[in-house]
C-alpha cells in the first residue's frame, strides 16, 4: 500500500480564540490535482500553509510522505514540496534563471558565493522551457509580467524535484490570456509528469485547469464536500459552500459559473431592506 503525498487527519487551526479550520481530513495520492474552493476566508490558504509545513495545526497530524509535522526537520520536509507564492518578493532584479535556481537553495534569493552545478543549470533551463520561457532566461524580474512570473514561479518550484505542487491563487493579477497560457501550461506539467501531485487554491471555478482530478469546497473552515472534481463541483454544493445560488456547467474540461435568480432570497432581502428603511425613518 502506497503512502499518501498528503494525509490530514482531524486538523483544527484556532487563531486568536477563533477557528479558521475546524476538523479537516484531507489526503492526497500521487498524480491527483486537488482544488481548493471556497469563499474569501473560508480557510484555504490557511489549510495550504499547513500542507507546505509553513505552519503547525493547532490540534490533529499533517503527514507529507510519511513525514509529520512536529516530528522531522522542516527544512528536510520542504525539499519534498514545491510551493507557488504569486506574491514572491525579490530584493535584487534576478534574472528568471536564478530565479528558479534559488528553488534548490532554501531561500528567495541567490546564497553569497554559491555557484549552481551543470546539472542545476541544466534542470532550471529544461523546467524554463517546459513552462514556456525558454526564450527569457536572461530577463530581469521587473521586466517580467505578471504571466511571465508565475510561470517563472513554478518552475522554481519545481527545481528541487518535489512530490507535490502548491498553488496558492496562481491566476492573481492575471488578464484573461496570461491566464490561459498558464493554466494550459499545468495542464501540460501535469501530463508530463504523472507522479506529481498538486493542490491549486482558488475562489474562482473559471481558474481551475481541465487536469483537475479532486475538491474540497470549504465554507467557514469546515469541509462541506470532498471527492472527485465532477462530484464535487456542483451546481447544488458550490452554492451551498458559497450560501449564494449559483449555476456550474464544464465544456471541454473546465468549469464556468453564472449567477441564477432566487425568488425566495430576493424577497427576504427586499424585506430586510424595507425593515431598515423603516428603522432609519
Amino acid at each position: 500500500m502506497s503512502i499518501p503525498v498528503l494525509s490530514v487527519v482531524g486538523v483544527d487551526f484556532v487563531r486568536d480564540g477563533r477557528a479558521i479550520l475546524d476538523h479537516i481530513d484531507l489526503e492526497v495520492e500521487r498524480g491527483q490535482h486537488w482544488a481548493l474552493i471556497g469563499a474569501n476566508g473560508a480557510g484555504k490558504s490557511t489549510l495550504l500553509s499547513l500542507l507546505g509545513a509553513v505552519q503547525h495545526p493547532t490540534r490533529g497530524t499533517v503527514e507529507v510522505l510519511g513525514k509529520r509535522l512536529g516530528r522531522v526537520d522542516l527544512r528536510e520536509l520542504r525539499t519534498l514540496i514545491g510551493h507557488v507564492n504569486p506574491r514572491h518578493s525579490l530584493m535584487n532584479p534576478l534574472t528568471a534563471r536564478q530565479v528558479v535556481l534559488t528553488g534548490g537553495t532554501g531561500g528567495t534569493e541567490l546564497p553569497m558565493r554559491w555557484s549552481p552545478s551543470a546539472a542545476e543549470l541544466a534542470r532550471a533551463d529544461y523546467l524554463l522551457e517546459l513552462l514556456g520561457m525558454g526564450a527569457l532566461t536572461e530577463a530581469r524580474w521587473p521586466n517580467l509580467s505578471q504571466g511571465e512570473r508565475g510561470r517563472t514561479l513554478i518552475a522554481r518550484a519545481l527545481q528541487s524535484d518535489p512530490h507535490v505542487l502548491l498553488l496558492d491563487e496562481p491566476s492573481t493579477g492575471l488578464d484573461i490570456a496570461a491566464r490561459e497560457q498558464l493554466l494550459d501550461r499545468i495542464d501540460q506539467l501535469r501530463e508530463q509528469h504523472p507522479d506529481l501531485a498538486s493542490v491549486l487554491v482558488t475562489h474562482h471555478l473559471e481558474e481551475l485547469p481541465a487536469s483537475t482530478t479532486h475538491a474540497m469546497l470549504l465554507r467557514d473552515g469546515k469541509v462541506v464536500a470532498q471527492g472527485a472534481a465532477d462530484e464535487v463541483l456542483t451546481t447544488a454544493l458550490v452554492s451551498e459552500t458559497l450560501d449564494y445560488p449559483v449555476t456550474i456547467t464544464r465544456t471541454e474540461g473546465r468549469w464556468a459559473v453564472r449567477t441564477r435568480r432566487d425568488p425566495a432570497r430576493e424577497r427576504r432581502d427586499d424585506a430586510l431592506a424595507g425593515e431598515q428603511s423603516v428603522a432609519q425613518a
